[in-house]
Order: structure tokens, then sequence, then C-alpha cells
């Protein structure tokens, strides 16, 4: 066995027999690993508030056949402004969730490992009602499935763009129309935190532009995941 060292986001643990977890983490410099945290569930173990979804932390790996075994772990940031605050909590685990579903084992990805971990320190610091939506437009850019905004998706046209196309992944003018309406400043909203003006754009008042840039958003990523994540469910009853 190789032991290695690298800083991870925690994005979900699991029961492994009487005492144990599985920690699934996405690593710096290793993507996303699966390991077992021996002992975690016994009342006298540190490592078990240590390992809990959204946490930062540098962890000491032993590298193993099918599942990596925890040694060690230290804090960075244990998100405990996020656990504290249900809004914030079920929007930092419907990051994760996404972040869960587009990533692959073993793939190093250290840009979506860092836009993680800012995404999961702004919700912590003033959490705008933008951080999701914003997070999951970057995400499917970093994952080369950035959406067509400039255009029609349908006829290339760039004028009287008024609908979102879940299956081609962009607008659509009037013409084409066939997804779902959006409005001329959730456009510009959405241009803005892909063209390079995420800080600024995160500074936006919470307004029916912002939800509406998320639910965009939310639709895209779990197109891309082909599945409903559970996480946003959550999100949205309490959003």
């Amino acid at each position: 066995m190789t032991n290695y060292r690298d800083e991870a986001v925690v994005l979900r643990t699991y029961r492994l027999g009487e005492s144990d977890r599985i920690v699934v983490l996405l690593t710096e410099a290793n993507g996303k690993v699966r390991a077992v945290a021996k002992g975690v569930r016994k009342t006298r173990s540190r490592l078990g508030s240590r390992l809990e979804p959204m946490s930062h932390v540098s962890v000491l790996l032993h590298k193993g056949r099918e599942l990596d075994i925890v040694s060690q772990v230290e804090p960075l940031d244990t998100a405990s402004a996020l656990r504290a605050n249900l809004d914030k909590m079920t929007q930092g685990l419907a990051m994760l969730e996404a972040v869960d579903q587009m990533t692959v084992d073993r793939e190093p990805v250290p840009h979506i490992h860092r836009m993680l971990v800012g995404a999961l320190g702004a919700l912590a610091r003033g959490g705008s009602s933008l951080v999701v939506g914003a997070f999951y437009l970057k995400l499917l850019a970093a994952e080369g499935f950035e959406p067509e905004l400039g255009r029609c998706t349908s006829c290339g046209s760039d004028e009287d763009l008024v609908a979102f196309d879940v299956i081609n992944g962009g607008l659509q003018c009037r013409a084409c129309r066939t997804g779902l309406a959006v409005s001329a400043a959730a456009v510009v909203l959405m241009r803005r935190i892909l063209g390079g003006q995420l800080v600024a754009a995160l500074t936006e008042p919470e307004s029916s532009i912002t939800h509406e840039v998320t639910h965009i958003a939310t639709v895209a990523i779990e197109r891309q995941c082909e599945r409903r994540l559970k996480s946003v469910g959550m999100f949205e009853r309490h959003d």
C-alpha cells in the first residue's frame, strides 16, 4: 500500500459495517476518491466530525485495491457556518451532489476542486442566492458543456433570443422556440457569470432574475447528469 496526502472536500458518506464509513472525497490532485474511515461511528472517534459533507480537509490516505483507507485528517474548514443555516446547508449539498455526478473516480480535476472550495466559501460568507446557479453554469463550462448564450442553437440567429433549449444546451430565438422561456435580463446575467464577471454577478440582490438563472442552470446540470438531483429538491423547497 502507498501513502499519499491531498486536500479534499467531503462530498458524501455512508455506513460500512458497525463502526466504519465510506467517505467520498473530491481531492485536489487525485480526483474523486472513495475511502474507508475506520471506527468513525464510535463515540470517541475524532475523525467522524472532521469527515462531514462540505468539510474541507487535509487527508492522509493509504491506497488500496478498491477503497483507500483514511489514516489522518486535519480540518481546513469545517463548514460549520453552512451546517448552522438550513438554507445554506441545502444549497451546499446541492453543489456537492452535482460535482459527485459530474466527476469520475480517480480522474484529477483540480479546477473543479478549486471551484467547489471557492463556491462553498462564498456561500458561507455571503450566501448570495445566485451561488448555486452560478456554480452549476461554471461546472458545465468546466466539463465542456458550456451553454450557448450567443446565438440560437437551432438556426444560429443572434437576435430575439427568448428561450433556453435544454437538449441542445443553449438559447433559442423566437422563431425556433421549443424550450424554457428566458428573459433578456437572465441572459445578460448568465453571460456575465460565464464571461469573467462572476464576482460582480454574485453581488446581484435576490430577485426573480437570480431565481430564473438558478432554475435554468439546475435544469441544464440535471440534463447532463441524466437524473434529478435529490438535494436540489431540498434546496427548492427552502428557496
